[in-house]
C-alpha cells in the first residue's frame, strides 16, 4: 500500500485553513466579545416638554426618581471597570477617561444633594446578546467627584457585576483602538 504524502499535506492544509477561517466558538472566545453599557442620568425636576421621565430603581428601599432622558455619561467614556471587595460585600469601580472625568466632576459639583441613576445592559452568563437592562442604583451625590472614579454598590449579583465590568472593559478597548466612536 502506498501513501501519497503530497495529497495528505494538501488535505491537512485544507483542514487547518478551514479551522482558521471559521474560528473556534469557545466560551473564552465569546467572553472576549461580551459588551456592556453603562448610562448615568441626572435627577431633574419634571419637565412639561417631555425631556424627563420617571424611573423606579428597585433597591431596598425602592427609589422613584425623575431623570433627564438623555444620559450625561455613557460607556464610551469608560477607561476601566472592576469589581472591588468592600466591607460586607462588593462594589463596581468605574474609572472614566479624561473627558468622562470632566463631565462627572461638572455634574456632581452642580448636582450636590441629587441622585445619579445608573442603568446598564450586559450579557448574562450563557447568553450571546445584551439583556433588556436594568437600573443598578441611584446614589445620592454628597460631594463632587474630581478624579473620575465612581464606586457604587450595584443592585446585581457579584456574577452579574463581573459580567458588567468585563463588558465595559471590552467597550473601552474597542473605543481606544478606534473600533467604536465615542
Amino acid at each position: 500500500m502506498r501513501i501519497r504524502w503530497d495529497r495528505f499535506n494538501i488535505y491537512l492544509l485544507l483542514v487547518i485553513a478551514t479551522g482558521l477561517i471559521c474560528g473556534c466558538h469557545t466560551a473564552e472566545g465569546k467572553r472576549k466579545k461580551q459588551l456592556a453599557t453603562l448610562r448615568l442620568y441626572q435627577e431633574a425636576n419634571p419637565d412639561p416638554m417631555g425631556r424627563t421621565e420617571e424611573v423606579t430603581v428597585h433597591r431596598d428601599p425602592v427609589v422613584k426618581l425623575t431623570i433627564n432622558k438623555a444620559p450625561f455619561l455613557t460607556e464610551a467614556l469608560v477607561k476601566e471597570a472592576k469589581v472591588v471587595d468592600t466591607v460586607g460585600g462588593f462594589a463596581l469601580s468605574v474609572q472614566f477617561n479624561r473627558q468622562g472625568s470632566w463631565l462627572l466632576e461638572q455634574y456632581t459639583a452642580a448636582g450636590r444633594g441629587k441622585h445619579i441613576a445608573l442603568f446598564s445592559q450586559f450579557v448574562n452568563r450563557g447568553e450571546d446578546k445584551l439583556n433588556a437592562g436594568r437600573w443598578l442604583g441611584a446614589p445620592k451625590i454628597a460631594t463632587h467627584i474630581t478624579d473620575g472614579l465612581l464606586i457604587f454598590t450595584p443592585d446585581a449579583t457579584r456574577e452579574e457585576t463581573e459580567q458588567i465590568a468585563l463588558g465595559l472593559n471590552h467597550v473601552a478597548k474597542k473605543v481606544q483602538s478606534g473600533e467604536l466612536q465615542e
